[in-house]
Order: C-alpha cells, then sequence, then structure tokens
C-alpha cells in the first residue's frame, strides 16, 4: 500500500481526494497549510504528494521545493484550478512531475498517481542498483579505485540499470566475467540464470548445437534433445566470452538470432523465443577483428552498444597492494595458513614486474608462494621466482642448439610436468596456475601424451 501526502486548503476537495485514493487501495494523509504539510513529512516517509497550487495565500510549489529537500526522490503532482499553461510548465521546471486541473476526472487522478508512483519506484530502483553496485565493487572481489577503474565503475553502474548489450574489452586476466557477472547480479534479471561461454573453447562443428540446442534424432547420435546455452538463459543473462573466436559462419546465424530474439533449434520446427540479456567480452580489439575481416562489421555494431574497457594492471599498479591483501587473505582460508603477508623487497618486486597476465597471473604468483612459504611473511625469492644459469653450468656450443620451435616445445612440456607434479595430478588447479581453461589444459597435456594419473 502506498502512501501519499495531500494538500489543500479547501476541506471538501481534501475529503474527496483522501477518499477517491483510499478507494483505489493507497494510504492518504492529508494536511490544509503549507506547516502541517512540513510538519507531516519531517514524522512521517511519503511514497508521493499531491499539492494543491495555491494554499490560503501560499504557494504549492514553493511547498514542493521544501518537500523535496526532505525527500528529494519523491514525486510531486500540482492540483491547479486556473489550468494555464504557464502554470504547468512552471510547476514542472522546479520539480513536479505532472499536474492536475480541478475539476478533475476520477480514472484520471488514479491514472496520474499510479504513473506517479511507477515513476517514483523506477527511480528507488535505480537508486538501490547503484548503491549496490558501489558495494559489490567496494567488497573483495573487485578491487583499485584509481582513475581508469572509478570510469569502469561509473560505466557499470549505468550500464547494470538498463538491458542494453554490454561490450566488456580488456587484456586476458583483467577481470572481464568478473564485471560481467556483477553486471548480471545488479541488474534486474538478477534472479534469472548467469549461463558464460568461452567461444574459444567450443570446436567450430559444435557452435551451432551447444547455443541453440537440439532436438532428439537431429543428428547421429542425438538420442535425446538438448538445451542449449541461448535458451538455458532466458529471463536472465547469456555471457560470450571471447566473442572474437567465434567463426565467421556462426557470427552470421547469432546476428540473426539477436535481431529477432528467437531461433529454431537444430532439428526443430518450433521456435524458441528468447528474453535474455546479451554481455559479450573480448581480448582483441573488435574494431581491428572487423578492418582484418574476423568479425562482422553487423555483428560488432550490434553487440558494442555500451563499450567498457579494462585497463590491465600495469596501468593502475597503485591497486597491487590492495590485490595481494585480498589473495592472501582468500588463500590463508583456502590453505588454512596464517600468513601476515609479503616482505617489502617482495612488494617492491611486484611493483616493478609488467604483468602481462594481469590480475590472473598476479593471483597465481601470490597463491604459488603462499603454497611454498613456510614463514609468518612472503620472501622476495618465492615471488616471480627465475632460475639463473651460467653458460658453463649449461655446457651449450653454437653447434648443438635448438631450434626455437623446439626449445619452446620442450620449455612448454617441462613447464606442464612441474604443474602437474606441484599439484599431484589435479588438472583443475594446474590449469588454474597456468592462467589456461581447463579444456584447453587437457589439449595440451594430450600434445605431450601426459596424464594426469602418471603424477598422483
Amino acid at each position: 500500500m502506498s502512501k501519499i501526502l495531500v494538500v489543500d486548503d479547501d476541506q471538501a476537495i481534501l475529503k474527496v481526494l483522501k477518499m477517491r485514493l483510499e478507494v483505489a487501495g493507497h494510504e492518504a494523509v492529508g494536511a490544509v497549510t503549507v506547516e502541517e504539510a512540513l510538519k507531516l513529512c519531517a514524522a512521517e516517509a511519503f511514497d508521493m504528494a499531491i499539492l494543491d497550487y495555491k494554499l490560503n495565500g501560499e504557494n504549492g510549489v514553493e511547498l514542493m521545493e521544501k518537500v523535496l529537500k526532505i525527500y528529494p526522490e519523491m514525486p510531486v503532482i500540482i492540483l491547479t484550478a486556473f489550468g494555464t499553461v504557464q502554470t504547468a510548465v512552471d510547476a514542472m521546471r522546479r520539480g513536479a512531475y505532472s499536474y492536475l486541473t480541478k475539476p478533475f476526472d476520477d480514472d484520471e487522478l488514479i491514472l496520474q498517481v499510479n504513473n506517479c508512483l511507477e515513476k517514483g519506484k523506477l527511480t528507488q530502483e535505480v537508486k538501490n542498483l547503484r548503491r549496490i553496485v558501489n558495494k559489490k565493487f567496494n567488497f573483495d572481489n573487485i578491487i583499485g579505485k584509481n582513475g581508469a577503474m572509478k570510469k569502469v565503475l561509473a560505466q557499470v553502474s549505468q550500464a547494470a540499470t538498463i538491458d542494453s548489450t554490454v561490450c566488456i574489452e580488456g587484456e586476458s586476466g583483467t577481470g572481464k566475467e568478473l564485471i560481467a557477472k556483477t553486471l548480471h547480479v545488479v541488474s534486474l534479471r538478477q534472479k534469472g540464470p548467469f549461463v558464460a561461454i568461452n567461444c574459444g573453447a567450443i570446436p567450430e562443428s559444435l557452435f551451432e548445437s551447444e547455443l541453440f540446442g537440439y532436438e532428439r534424432g537431429a543428428f547421429t547420435g542425438a538420442a535425446k534433445a538438448k538445451k542449449g546455452y541461448f535458451p538455458l538463459a532466458n529471463g536472465g543473462t547469456l555471457f560470450l566470452d571471447e566473442i572474437s573466436e567465434m567463426p565467421l559462419a556462426m557470427q552470421t546465424k547469432i546476428l540473426r538470432v539477436l535481431q529477432e530474439n528467437e531461433f529454431y533449434p537444430l532439428g526443430g520446427t518450433k521456435k524458441v523465443k528468447l528474453d535474455l540479456r546479451i554481455i559479450v567480452a573480448s581480448n582483441k580489439d573488435l574494431t581491428k577483428e572487423v578492418t582484418k575481416g574476423n568479425f562482422r562489421e553487423d555483428l560488432f555494431y550490434r553487440v558494442h552498444v555500451i563499450p567498457i574497457k579494462l585497463p590491465p594492471l600495469r596501468a593502475r599498479k597503485e591497486s597491487i597492494p590492495m590485490f595481494v591483501e585480498h589473495f592472501v587473505k582468500d588463500f590463508n582460508s583456502v590453505m588454512n595458513k596464517n600468513i601476515k603477508g609479503i616482505s617489502n623487497e617482495g612488494m617492491k618486486k611486484l611493483l616493478s614486474h609488467s604483468w602481462p597476465g594481469n590480475v590472473r597471473e598476479l593471483k597465481n604468483v601470490i597463491e604459488y608462494s603462499m603454497a611454498m612459504s613456510t614463514e609468518a611473511f612472503i620472501s622476495e625469492d618465492l615471488l616471480l621466482p627465475v632460475q639463473k644459469y651460467e653458460e658453463k653450468d649449461l655446457n651449450l656450443k653454437t653447434s648443438n642448439l635448438k631450434s626455437l620451435k623446439v626449445a619452446k616445445q620442450d620449455f612448454e612440456k617441462d613447464y606442464l610436468v612441474k604443474l602437474l607434479k606441484l599439484t599431484h595430478g589435479n588438472v583443475s588447479q594446474a590449469s588454474k596456475l597456468a592462467g589456461k581453461y581447463r579444456a584447453d589444459f587437457y589439449n595440451l597435456m594430450n600434445k605431450y601424451g601426459l596424464t594426469p594419473g602418471d603424477f598422483r
């Protein structure tokens, strides 16, 4: 039930207004003077107000301005017996939602009141969403308040309250999926599902069936129907990560679906209607990909509605101490340790590093150093360790140097072996440390004939 303040110096009109509002299901509280109205506002909370333009020689618009100092977001309707355009313009220019001319029609009154209440409700929802966004960005998951990140947070705050497509661009490891999840959590679709897809991890031949699903018998091996990612995200948010890796043929189909908000599953004859928000991300510059012919221009304009660019960690190094503090706290809980932080020399080392892998790389470095540390403070040598060899120890000669390709393969295999040994064959943990998707890590293992069981 909405609570409405009604102010009119005519007791008969005041009584009629209160009665009509109460019949419509609202609670109406009346006042006949400016002083009485201000006392009520100071003592009670109202959802909206209906104020007469003339109040015993005083001005209802001036009363409105005083009321709005108490409730800045409260919508107000001004009643006037004059009906002049200038009166209405003046009232709305100074903050009124709308006006009604006496005598007014009952239906018009209730329609205006309901519209006014809906406007107030939406304003409050936007305010609440922005408050939630700020809270989300101040909690441990998202860290860093320098100029570049403040701009990002402002964009996220604005984008969270609308349903337009968002395109998040940034290098690998900058936190694109975290921004996408935050946009979902604080949006009007927060109660719906959040479905994330890595477009670079889906084989080209499976793209259509994975995204749109299929009916039983649609192809050999389709023993039963399966829902795709698009219908699974209905009512919520679909996050298309690394959209630049989507094959061109699939881009054409995606564009059509986004334009029409409907599609046929493979082998299906019944259209599936879509009601979801699309968020895309790319670690490549999509405008350059369009120029190269790798990304459709029409799809670019469809998904690049609200662009949000995440700065790399090297551009906001002042955030590193905050990230470190958070990761130490987080891994203390996971590893059941009580490490207090890192040494001063260690912090200098972190601040001087270029961080090509961004926040993900920093997290992996802290996780490794905490796993290896036995002291209260992490020492410098455990952070970004680099093995130094003297040429006499390596005993290399120019004649037997490996080719760059072979050297890269040897390094890659040796790196995988060390990770698997460190994690005792736990592929999820190893891929996490490597900053790779689990499926990609399995592909690398298969490339070098490695199996997790050999390290357990």
